[in-house]
Parts: structure tokens; C-alpha cells; sequence
């Protein structure tokens, strides 16, 4: 690759990671402090805009791994537990992340991600990674030496080859080598879309309540009310491809502010709110990548699948496959002859977190599925253990897992002691993730 005076810009490192978010800004320190030369390329510049914004209690001890636990606290609003509204019951239900099976982990934190990225990468640099911001990936070549090749291009054109000894895709919803693999499949299991944007003087539960997520439930989808620092709150509406069809030739902004008009228990909150940045559109929100890793490279957070926000999973997975991630590389370069079995370690445990959310996504729709939310028994200790999953406790130790599986059987059984319903939610749900054509999400804003 030529640079502007026609020479060839050509670097080396251990580990190029590309992708500067919380999977890349993870995985990149934790290979540092293993006295690895590890590069990070960022495509654009902290702090910018992104979602996902509402994290859980299991990523707290990954902050304390990373030396941020302090920083995270300082901006972030403190996150106690899950609301959910549903038109169909006549109470909300709330979870407190204090009655589940940990008792250690009662809350956790929302936050701006401009903030919350920003501060991860700058960590990742005081930790002696290489960071390079405004530097897009753009080609990469996999040698027979086992070396691998990627070509970037800076914003002011210039132009560099990096050669290192492994690669991290860290690039979230661009799947920078899922789409070169041409391995990237919609999820035919799930599908949907968001349009989001931050409010100011909405209406919050008080007290201790009042930087819990609320998920409001319509009949097209749901929306999440997020409270952050400064009177902002996120407000984004997840529905079916079906639905975003019927936006035609609306804004996103009044798509969005219509929808919310819809749903009368989140319009009472936001009454008098102004909405305070631009809203935006995210389409295909549901893909999975064929496989997450080969010889010299792992796909990590969101370059390797995404399922749906509703459970606020994202940064969670994202930042435990950094981790992964770390311990992985470093064996397969420290120890070669141990790389096939710490790579398929890492097969199965990148699998283990979106299958265990998954199954709950894929039937929360479901009316008897919701019934359950709204009216939990702990028999079996199954509330305990569903909090557990609620609050991304699924990578330890704690034993959870019995309890799962019999609430699992629960919900088989009143499915099949309501067959006609169970039918009806199965239909309901075939009809509302069937694919459409995206034209209203080609055409935002």
C-alpha cells in the first residue's frame, strides 16, 4: 500500500486490533499488560454518538480488571434495577438486581456511550496500547507465513500496511471480516429495528428508582427509557421490519415521536420532554456471524452477532469477548500447541452468552412468556436465577442453572396446557419477523 510520496508504509505489531469500542478498547489492554505490542485502530474519532447505553451488574468486576471502576462511576447513573410496562397487565413489574442469586452485584450503570467509549480507549492507551483514531481498515491478507496483512487509510489519506501475528475483528456493526468472509446471515429466528434519540425533562421514577431502564411494551415492538446523567434520557423503539415499512415518507424524527404517542404509558412520561439531538435509525439489527474465530484471527461483541437490545446484553457480550478474547491469543502465541483447544474454548463460550439470552428474546413476545415477566413466582428459585440472567450473570459460577431449566420446563408446560394461545403468540411472532424490504431505514432520516 502506497502513502502520499508513493512509498510503502509498512509497520509490524503482535495483535491489530480493529475496532476501537468496548470489545476492542478491552481485549487491546489485557494483551498490553502481556507485554504484547498490540495496535488499535479506530475509524473514527472519541468521543462519538453510539447506543447502548443501559449496562448490567455482571460488567462490574470487568471494570474493576480494567482499572476503570472509579471512572465508570463518575459518569454514569446508577442503574438499581428493570422496569417493564405491559398494555396487556394492569401493573408495571420491576426486577431488583439485589434478589437475584448474587446478592453481590445490586446495581449497575447507564451511561453516554461518547463518555463511556472515550473513557475505555484513553484507558486502553494509558495501558500501552497504540492507538490510532480517524484510521479505517479497509483490506486484509492472510499469508502463507501465518502473518496476516491488513491496509488502512488515515482521514487525511495516507496510507499504512499493518502486519501482525494475530488480528481481533473488534469492528461491532460494520463486521469488517464477517462481510470479507461473506459469512454474516441475517438471524432467521429474530428481527428488528430501532429509532432512537435523547430527551430531556422526561419523567423518572424517584428515589432509588430513578436510574432504572424501563421497557414499555406496544403492540409493534417496545420502547427503552434510559435515565443518564443531566436530565438526558434515552428513548428508542425497537419494532418489526413490518412496521418501520409504515414510516413512507415521515422523518425518523416523527416516525419515532408518533410511535411514542402510541404507547400512552411512555407519552405520560415524556410529557413536556424536548428532544435534544438528532434521532436516528438502525436496520438488520439481528445477524449472526458462521463461525467467530480461525487460526490467526477472532471476530469479538457485535463483529460477531447481534440479537436485540431488549435485555441491554450488548456491551456486556462485547466487553466479556474482550476478555475471552485476551486469554485466548495468549495462549495460542505463547503455546501453539494449545491453540486448537483455547480456540475451541472460545467457540463455545462466545456461543454460550446470545444462545442463553436468545431464548428469552425469542419468546418475550410470546403471551404466556409475558405473564411470566409480569407476575414472577421464586419457586425453584427460578426468579432468582432469571435476575441472575437479567443481570448478565451467565460466565461464572454462580448456580443458576438447575433453576433455568425448570423455569424452562414451566413455560413448555403452560404452552402446552394453552395450546390455542401458544399457537396464536407462534403465529403472531411468524408474522411480525418476517423480512421486508428496509426502504424505510435506506431513506433516513
Amino acid at each position: 500500500m502506497e502513502g502520499k510520496a508513493g512509498v510503502v508504509d509498512r509497520r509490524e505489531c503482535d495483535v491489530l486490533v480493529i475496532g476501537g469500542g468496548p470489545a476492542g478498547s478491552t481485549v487491546a489492554p489485557l494483551l498490553a499488560e502481556k507485554a504484547y505490542r498490540v495496535v488499535l485502530l479506530e475509524k473514527a474519532r472519541h468521543p462519538r454518538f453510539h447506543i447502548g447505553e443501559s449496562l448490567l451488574p455482571a460488567n462490574l468486576p470487568l471494570f474493576e480488571r480494567l482499572g476503570i471502576a472509579a471512572d465508570v462511576k463518575a459518569i454514569g447513573m446508577e442503574k438499581r434495577g428493570a422496569e417493564f410496562v405491559s398494555p396487556q397487565h394492569p401493573q408495571p413489574q420491576t426486577f431488583h438486581f439485589a434478589e437475584a442469586w448474587d446478592k453481590s452485584m445490586p446495581y449497575a450503570y447507564q451511561v453516554k456511550r461518547a463518555e463511556f467509549d472515550s473513557l475505555l480507549i484513553r484507558n486502553a492507551e494509558r495501558r500501552g496500547v497504540e492507538v490510532h483514531e480517524g484510521c479505517k481498515a479497509s483490506t486484509i491478507d492472510f499469508r502463507p507465513d501465518g502473518s496476516v496483512a491488513v491496509g488502512a487509510r488515515y482521514e487525511d489519506g495516507r496510507a499504512v500496511e499493518w502486519v501482525a501475528r494475530f488480528v481481533v475483528d473488534a469492528s461491532g456493526r460494520d463486521t469488517f471480516l464477517a462481510n470479507r468472509f461473506q459469512i454474516k446471515k441475517r438471524n432467521p429466528k429474530h428481527n428488528s429495528s430501532a429509532v432512537y434519540g435523547h430527551f430531556a425533562g422526561a419523567r423518572r421514577n424517584e428515589g432509588q428508582a430513578e436510574g432504572h431502564i424501563t421497557i414499555f411494551w406496544f403492540e409493534h415492538g417496545w420502547f427503552w427509557f434510559i435515565p443518564l446523567l443531566d436530565d438526558v434520557t434515552s428513548i428508542g423503539m425497537v419494532t418489526w421490519p413490518y412496521f418501520m415499512k409504515t414510516r413512507g415518507q415521515r422523518s425518523v424524527e416523527r416516525f419515532l415521536m408518533d410511535g411514542i404517542a402510541s404507547c400512552p404509558t411512555l407519552a405520560a412520561r415524556l410529557e413536556g420532554a424536548k428532544l435534544i439531538n438528532r434521532v436516528e435509525a438502525t436496520g438488520n439489527f439481528s445477524y449472526v456471524a458462521q463461525r467467530n474465530h480461525g487460526a490467526n484471527y477472532l471476530l469479538l461483541g457485535d463483529a460477531y452477532a447481534f440479537i436485540d437490545p431488549v435485555f441491554s446484553s450488548g456491551v456486556l457480550l462485547a466487553m466479556n469477548s474482550g476478555l475471552l478474547g485476551a486469554e485466548t491469543i495468549d495462549r495460542c502465541l505463547r503455546t501453539p500447541a494449545a491453540a486448537a483447544s483455547a480456540l475451541k474454548r472460545f467457540d463455545e463460550l462466545m456461543k454460550h452468552g446470545p444462545k442463553q439470552f436468545s431464548w428469552f428474546i425469542y419468546r418475550v413476545t410470546n403471551p404466556i412468556m409475558r405473564d411470566f415477566f409480569m407476575g414472577p413466582k421464586n419457586v425453584f428459585r427460578v426468579k432468582e436465577a432469571l435476575l441472575s440472567v437479567l443481570a448478565g450473570d451467565i460466565f461464572g459460577t454462580t448456580p443458576i442453572w438447575r433453576s433455568i431449566r425448570i423455569f424452562k420446563l414451566i413455560y413448555y408446560l403452560a404452552n402446552a396446557v394453552q395450546p390455542r394461545r401458544a399457537f396464536r403468540g407462534w403465529q403472531r411472532r411468524r408474522f411480525n419477523i418476517r423480512q421486508v424490504e428496509d426502504a424505510a431505514l435506506k431513506s433516513a432520516p
